[in-house]
């Protein structure tokens, strides 16, 4: 791999500056760069689509427009604004890290890389597109965008994960980054990567660096970036209940440590070797909340993945088969009876909101609630 000569990263930048000026999406926070619009997005669009993000961005600014406003906000609010989202932790660091923002810097997101990284759930990448994007501070940066662009430019022969790869990444992009220009320079560099240089259908010709591609000169585009070894996923058969009692459903909120940390949920868990989907929804009812129950009929199971998992849900509508008592709190922090408005107030795991909402877009949640009941539908 050949790094470029300062002539040549001169001529890449400037052509990267025209493509840039003249097809750069009007994404919300590239209207004026406050440093706390960059830092919301860039953590809000690690693992999430650019269209999800912006309607989520959006959102949560008209509720947290400053540091301050999310800071004196609580965790359940939070969380619930993030619905939709997924990996939550990105939502409580982002809390905690607003807290900081308030306590350390009077309210004012840092400029300086090292500030930016003490804050919770700031990487280096956050912290260098803060810096750069938000303070234009002459710091470059790597997205997976940016690598995949890389890899071609520069035809890298090895996977991007790897250490060397990523020291030579940084390398490359600390070569091409023009004095005083970072800010538009690094969302040049992404965004080319993002609509031009993309992962499967590339658009060579719209490229303002094609002449200088070495993938597309050796006819090896579609074979960069090397690929890494594929992730092998875990199948999960998980059962979750819902038992209506007094017109509310019982949810409980999970505890402050672990998988969907302080979320709220139907109790339930993993299918056990052996044992049924509604076997195990009892068992599960009787080990987390004490309450003796007994399957009612099937709900329509839902599928969905999170990491390395992918999981069915097999919901179940449950009555009380025991006496009535109050739950107990073996796998939660708080339980409660919640009607429906409630319920879409709070903020759910992806498989158990998918639920919900399937159930009370169709009205038979209503029904449930009012005592109605439900038929089995297909999967």
């Amino acid at each position: 791999m050949d790094r470029p000569s300062p002539g040549a990263a001169r001529e890449m930048a400037d052509a990267l500056a025209a493509w840039f000026e003249a097809n750069a999406r009007p994404l919300p926070w590239r209207r004026s760069y406050r440093p706390y619009e960059v830092w919301v997005s860039e953590i809000m669009l690690q693992q999430t689509q650019m269209e999800r993000g912006v309607e989520a961005f959006t959102r949560w600014m008209e509720r947290f427009p400053d540091p301050e406003a999310l800071a004196r906000a609580g965790e359940d609010e939070v969380l619930k604004m993030w619905e939709g989202l997924g990996y939550y932790n990105r939502a409580r660091n982002l809390h905690r890290a607003a807290g900081m923002v308030v306590e350390r810097h009077g309210g004012e997101v840092p400029a300086d890389p090292a500030a930016l990284r003490a804050l919770p759930g700031v990487g280096p990448y956050t912290a260098a597109a803060v810096a750069s994007i938000a303070h234009g501070r002459d710091v470059p940066l790597v997205d997976a965008n940016v690598g995949r662009l890389f890899s071609r430019l520069f035809d890298i022969d090895q996977p991007l994960h790897l250490s060397a790869t990523k020291r030579a990444l940084d390398g490359l992009a600390a070569d091409l980054l023009p004095p005083g220009r970072a800010r538009m320079h690094n969302q040049a560099l992404m965004e080319l990567g993002a609509l031009v240089c993309t992962p499967k259908s590339p658009r060579c010709s719209a490229c303002p660096l094609d002449t200088r591609c070495r993938a597309k000169y050796l006819d090896l585009v579609f074979e960069r970036p090397v690929p890494a070894k594929a992730a092998e996923y875990i199948p999960m058969d998980v059962a979750s209940g819902l038992l209506i009692h007094d017109g509310g459903i019982l949810v409980q909120k999970r505890p402050p440590a672990g998988v969907w940390a302080g979320l709220w949920e139907f109790p339930g868990g993993a299918v056990e070797e052996g044992e049924t989907p509604d076997q195990a929804v009892v068992r599960e009812f009787l080990e987390e909340t004490e309450l003796e129950v007994a399957v009612a009929a099937p709900l329509p199971r839902v599928r969905h993945g999170y990491t390395r998992y992918r999981v069915t849900l097999h919901p179940f509508l449950l009555t009380l088969a025991g006496r009535p008592r109050q739950p107990a709190l073996h796998a939660a922090q708080e339980s409660r009876w919640a009607g429906a408005e409630e319920l879409a107030g709070l903020a759910f795991p992806a498989g158990h909101r998918k639920l919900l909402d399937k159930l009370a877009a169709s009205g038979r949640l209503d029904r449930l609630l009012a005592g109605g009941a439900i038929e089995e539908e297909p999967s």
